[in-house]
């Protein structure tokens, strides 16, 4: 396991070098001057200042230069400052950060308990009309958009019936966004365990548990639950990065002031070092999630060999 894991830091940390190569890259293929936008509102400032502020801010050098000197800051733990200079990219994303994990760890919550119980159930009852009224709300689940979903449910919790606020970063406030993102995801949980369910169920080993009598509940628990959730799990790990990169959707719509809105803020800025800042940050957290599902995965099925 210990030599697997090092393999997997290397790999996390070589994944991590080439998002920072492809955000660079795709922040000056994108059409857009940060100094104009800067200034665009300011009727005096001259074409020279403008060149000289590109200048100080070093816009004006070749990419590779700009990429060498942000990656030789980065090493050194300073992320820059915001392209307007007034505050430290590493605080304003750090402060952010803890907005964005609560909504992704309340959203996979959500969706694990939706998810497995709604699978679960399907699975139990094959066949029936259970099973299939669950399984089309699956499919209905996987097709609507986050933001669709999100708008619905401040329609109908927030406008019409008044229970919960539609902004703000309460934990009231974190409701609705959990929700979007939990039971939009969900679905794809809830198929995964209802195929996973019936591998299970149909197992020699499923029968011999029945036959020596043991009680249905504890047959369902420990013998079809626990090894029919080992492909969930790897699902579930999937699922939150996927809830990380949907944030950036959801926050903005419930005004949830996590780094996804930040992040959305900043493209319309052309903040370069904030976008920068915001994928090293990103990439990080999926890398070492990724990293602690694997260690989780093992704990579950003791038969997987690492090498």
């Amino acid at each position: 396991m210990t030599r697997y894991l090092l393999k997997r830091i290397l790999s996390a940390l070589f994944t991590i070098w080439i998002a920072t190569i492809a955000v660079t890259l795709l922040l000056h293929i994108v059409p857009g001057d940060p100094v104009q936008i800067m200034y665009a509102q300011s009727q005096s400032t001259t074409p020279e200042q403008l060149e000289q502020i590109r200048h100080n801010l070093g816009l004006d050098r070749p990419i590779y230069e700009q990429y060498i000197m942000y990656m030789s800051r980065v090493l050194q733990g300073d992320f820059g400052t915001t392209i307007r200079g007034t505050q430290p990219v590493f605080d304003l994303l750090i402060g952010r950060l803890p907005n964005t994990l609560l909504l992704a760890v309340s959203s996979l919550v959500v969706a694990t308990i939706v998810g497995v119980a709604t699978g679960f159930f399907a699975a139990y009852k094959r066949g029936t009309w259970i099973d299939t009224a669950l399984m089309t709300g699956a499919i209905v689940g996987i097709s609507i958009p986050n933001f669709w979903l999100g708008l619905m449910l401040i329609y109908v919790f927030s406008v019409k019936l008044g229970w919960l606020p539609v902004t703000g970063t309460d934990l009231k406030n974190l409701i609705l966004p959990a929700l979007t993102l939990g039971l939009a995801n969900a679905a794809s949980v809830s198929r995964l365990t209802r195929s996973s369910m019936l591998d299970v169920l149909a197992q020699d080993y499923m029968r011999t548990a029945r036959a020596k009598g043991l009680a249905e509940t504890i047959v369902l628990s420990r013998h079809a639950l626990r090894n029919g959730l080992i492909n969930v799990v790897n699902l579930l790990g999937l699922q939150f990065t996927y809830m990380m990169g949907g944030a950036i959707v959801v926050e903005n719509v419930f005004a949830w002031n996590g780094i996804g809105r930040l992040a959305i803020q900043s493209i319309f800025q052309r903040d370069y070092p904030t976008i920068q800042g915001f994928i090293l940050i990103f990439a990080t957290v999926v890398a070492i999630v990724s990293i602690f599902l694997d260690v989780i995965y093992a704990l579950l099925d003791p038969r997987i060999a690492y090498k």
